[in-house]
Parts: structure tokens; C-alpha cells; sequence
């Protein structure tokens, strides 16, 4: 059915004259103006309030509030109409539009009007052409609704513009970063202090002495690592116990050796080793690296293959993430190799501050588990982060033996038993895994470092309170009362610190365990945001 407006002739008795008098026709001209004026913004009104007066029409909500502050205006209208509730006559078309909304043809979403504005100037030359006639209010109603089509996939459009923007601006090492990696690497060489041993050799024995407090960071960010053990050094009750073990790539050894050989934390102790340092002289321990080592890389080239063109697109996006495929943070699972000598370590990922003392986190009762870790429960026995369905993808049958709701761990601030991890399968399990989920095609999880090591240290977690860790602050800014009492603010999510992207109050908060007169980092423009 088609619904129409029909202006309301003059009937207005006149006299016969030759020429009726100029004003009166410039009244009855401006009240005629003042009538279409009027239908037009009370037929546009809601178009001001978009996704809101959309969802009330569907919901069969009356455009007026009040049923008892409309009759007049209703009545008015109406009369003004020619009789009938033609508003909601109008409505019932819109309804209707609006479910066929998605069988609009494209070519006249594309033409519709672009603004508010630009629609009110249509329907007022529509009005003005259909002087004395009648106007197609379905056509109304399908200009309206294919311009509100347009504007959603505007916005749309742009969301996921500034998404994919901010995703690439995560991706990226700055120019700051890289000119810092390259100055240290060229003072390494020229520079003999640069190349002095880290640690000094009368401070070696403390790499293997139990009675310090051993941190063990697996990083190739020079700057991440750098404000980490600062921040941890200088939150230390007594600093002097403190030894960190910093374990890289062999491409970022020099700059990583430069910096703590030039910036010693003392009286902690720095240890930087590189991947090719290490002298493992069992078969065996060699084996299973290169194990892993192969998996991933596998992983990296069979992940870009598999799925159709627009799935393949769609990995490439997601492998372009740095951690997604970055050796270092799948041979964390090789911390007993790494350290033979020692019974403990704390685990920390480079991209934390830590504000409180260590040592609580050092005399953590494991209860015989193999890893400490917060996200566990809180007070109500709510997961306080993420379940293991967040992670795996339960739909496929190899995972279907796990509990989907159980509450999922994560790397950054963790304590380890290496005694009580030697004695398990743990680590042949991860690989077990991490080689599964290739074969299926990907589908056992989103490709990452931590869903397998769920599975692989399954039932060996001590829950830890979770003030020792906080996480997601490359997400969200956190509520300040919560960041004050937290030990270890990490920076997990995409808006890394050291990032453009990186929130502005958060930034500053990790820039302010850097020596901002450093020669280093004012060359290279790292502190001049402060």
C-alpha cells in the first residue's frame, strides 16, 4: 500500500479583483513555506537520534514520550494532513522499509544524501514540487533509509580503517627504537667498555648461587629489557640479591650487551647471553631445542599456506604481529635448559613495570606445581581474566577433554620450580602440541605461544594472588586504585609503551624509569616525548 501527502488547497473566498494586494500574497507564500518547513523536520526528527530512534520504531516504541502531551500535535498534523494518523501511516512504511533495508539496491544507497542537511533540502524540493499534490511517502521512506544505510557503512568503514591503522602502528619498530639498536651496536665496537663482560667476573658466582633472587627476562627489545630490570631494581627491598639473566637472539646480542655494559644496575647483577652462547653438551638438550626451533618454523611457512585467498590474507595480517611467530617466546618452554644450575626463577615478560619488592613473589609456596601465575579465581569464583575457551577452540574433538570454563593463566609475571618442571614431560608435551595444531590446519587455536603451555603445564598451576600481576595495559588503562597496589603493571595488548599508539598517562609512567639524560636515548629522540 502506498501512502501519500496531500497539501491542503486555499480555500480561502476572495473577492474578484485585478490585482490582489502584494502582502497578503507574500503571507500566504511564507505560511505555505512555514507548513513544509515544518513536515519536513517532524519527519526528519528521527533521523537526528540514527541507531536510537531505529531500535525504538522496532520496538514498536510511539514517537511520543508522553501519552498524554501529544494529542495536540498528533490532531494538528493531522488535520494539517488532510485527516488520518498519517504519522503513523508514515511509520508503518518505515517499518516496513527498514526489513526490506538489506534488499535496497546499491546504486541507490550510493546516491542517497550524505548529511542531515542535504536530506532536508530534498524532501523541501520534493515538497515544493508537489504543490497541490500528493508525495510518495514510501519514496520517503526508502530515501531516508538507504541514506541511513549509508551513513552505517561510512562509519563502519571507518572503524575498521582506524582498527587496521592502529593495528600496523603496533607492528612497526620505531625509528627512536631502531636508531637506539644501531648507536649501541656501533659503540659495542668501538667502544671497550661496551664490550666488557656482563657481569663483571668477580660477580659470576652470583649466576648460580640459590640465595639470590633469580629473574629471568627472554627478550629482544633492548629498551623493554632495559626499563624491566630498572624497574625492578628499583623496587627491590634490597637490590643487591637481585640477578637477572637476560636471554636474546644472536641479532640483538651486541646492542643488548652494550647497554648493560655501559648502564649496570648495580648492585643487582646483569647477566646477557645469546642463543649461540649457549654449550649444551648434551645430545639430547640440543635435540630438543632444534625441535622446537624446526616446529615453529614450520608453523610459520604452513600458516601462510593453508585456507583460500581471503583467509590467507587474513593470517598474513595476523603472523605480521611480532609475537605471533617470535622464536624467543616459544623457547621459554626451554627454562631448564637454560639455566641448569638453577632449582627457581622468576619468569618476567620485557614489557612489565614492577613496582613492588620481589621477594614475596620469590618465597611463593608452589604446593609441588611446576609454575606460579595469576588467573585463577577471585573472592567469588569467577575467572578474573580469560578461560581456556578464550584460548582453544573446543569445537575441534583433540581439545574436547579440556574444560573450556577453567581458568587460563598467562606468561608475564610468573615463578618456576626448574626442579619440580625436570621431572615432568612438559615440555615434550608443548611440542607435542604446537605440532598438532599444524596439522589441523590451524585449528586448534589462534597461533600463539600460550595455548599450548596451557595444555602442556595442565594441573602443574599454583594460583598466585593476583596484586603480583596486572595485565592488559596494552588494551585499557586501568583503574588507578588496582594499579596502585599491583607489583607488576604488564603491558600486554597491542599499544606497547614504547609505541606512538601506547596511551599517553601509561607511557609516561614506563618512560620514568629511563635516565632521561642518558646521551643514548636523547640522541635517538626515546625520552623527548617526556
Amino acid at each position: 500500500m502506498r501512502v501519500y501527502i496531500t497539501a491542503a488547497a486555499d480555500e480561502v473566498a476572495m473577492k474578484p479583483k485585478a490585482e490582489p494586494p502584494q502582502p497578503q500574497q507574500q503571507q500566504q507564500a511564507a505560511a505555505r513555506r512555514g507548513c513544509r518547513s515544518a513536515v519536513v523536520t517532524g519527519l526528519l526528527a528521527g533521523v537526528l537520534f540514527l541507531r536510537a530512534a531505529l531500535l525504538a520504531v522496532e520496538a514498536g516504541a510511539s514517537l511520543c514520550p508522553s501519552a498524554t502531551g501529544c494529542p495536540d500535535w498528533r490532531a494538528g498534523l493531522g488535520r494539517w494532513l488532510h485527516g488520518g494518523d498519517a504519522m503513523e501511516e508514515f511509520m508503518k512504511e518505515w517499518r516496513r522499509t527498514h526489513r526490506a533495508a538489506t534488499l535496497l539496491d546499491p546504486v541507490v544507497v550510493e546516491a542517497a544524501p550524505d548529511s542531515l542537511d542535504a536530506l532536508k533540502a530534498e524532501m523541501g524540493a520534493m515538497l515544493a514540487s508537489y504543490d497541490g499534490g500528493r508525495l510518495d511517502m514510501e519514496a520517503v521512506a526508502v530515501k531516508m533509509m538507504a541514506m541511513l544505510l549509508k551513513m552505517d557503512r561510512k562509519v563502519k568503514k571507518s572503524r575498521v580503517r582506524a582498527l587496521f591503522n592502529r593495528h600496523l602502528a603496533s607492528l612497526g619498530v620505531p625509528k627512536s627504537v631502531h636508531c637506539l639498536t644501531l648507536r649501541l651496536a656501533e659503540e659495542f665496537a668501538v667502544n671497550s667498555a661496551a664490550r666488557s663482560p656482563v657481569p663483571p667476573p668477580e660477580h659470576a658466582p652470583r649466576l648460580t648461587d640459590a640465595s639470590y633472587l633469580h629473574v629471568a627476562l627472554v627478550t629482544d627489545n633492548v629498551l623493554a629489557a632495559a626499563v624491566a630490570v630498572a624497574s625492578a631494581a628499583r623496587s627491590a627491598a634490597d637490590p643487591g640479591r637481585l640477578v637477572f639473566h637476560v636471554v636474546t637472539d644472536k641479532k640483538s646480542y651486541v646492542p643488548m650487551h652494550s647497554w648493560f655494559a655501559l648502564h649496570p644496575a648495580s648492585p643487582a647483577v646483569v647477566e646477557v647471553k645469546g642463543l649461540h652462547q649457549f654449550d649444551w653438551r648434551d645430545g639430547g638438550v640440543i635435540a630438543s631445542v632444534m625441535r622446537t626451533v624446526e616446529e615453529v618454523q614450520r608453523s610459520s611457512l604452513d600458516y601462510h599456506r593453508c585456507g583460500g585467498s581471503a583467509e590467507r590474507e587474513h593470517r598474513r595480517l595476523e603472523a605480521s604481529n611480532p609475537s605471533t611467530f617470535s622464536l624467543l617466546n616459544y623457547l621459554k618452554i626451554h627454562l631448564p635448559e637454560f639455566f641448569p644450575e638453577l632449582g627457581r626463577v622468576m619468569l618476567l615478560d620485557d614489557d612489565v613495570v614492577v613496582r613492588k619488592d620481589l621477594t614475596g613473589l620469590w618465597e611463593q609456596d608452589l604446593d609441588g606445581n611446576i609454575i606460579g601465575a595469576v588467573g585463577s579465581h577471585d573472592g567469588g569464583g569467577i575467572c578474573a581474566d580469560k578461560t581456556f575457551g578464550d584460548h582453544l577452540n573446543f569445537s575441534e574433538p583433540a581439545v574436547s577433554g579440556l574444560l573450556g570454563s577453567q581458568c587460563a593463566w598467562s606468561w608475564g609475571v610468573n615463578i618456576v620450580d626448574l626442579d619440580a618442571w625436570r621431572r615432568t614431560n612438559v615440555t615434550e608435551t608443548y611440542q607435542l602440541w604446537l605440532q598438532k595444531n599444524r596439522e589441523s590446519g590451524f585449528r586448534l587455536w589462534q597461533m600463539a605461544s600460550l595455548p599450548p603451555a596451557l595444555i602442556a603445564f595442565d594441573g602443574r598451576v599454583q594460583a598466585i594472588e593476583p596484586l603480583w600481576h596486572l595485565p592488559g595495559l596494552g588494551w585499557r588503562v586501568p583503574d588507578p586504585e588496582v594499579a596502585r597496589f599491583s607489583a607488576v603493571l604488564h603491558f600486554s595488548g597491542p599499544r606497547k609503551p614504547w609505541l606512538e599508539v601506547a596511551f599517553p598517562e601509561l607511557r609516561q609512567l614506563w618512560l620514568g624509569h629511563l635516565n632521561a639524560s642518558d646521551s643514548f636515548l636523547r640522541g635517538c629522540g626515546v625520552v623527548e616525548w617526556q
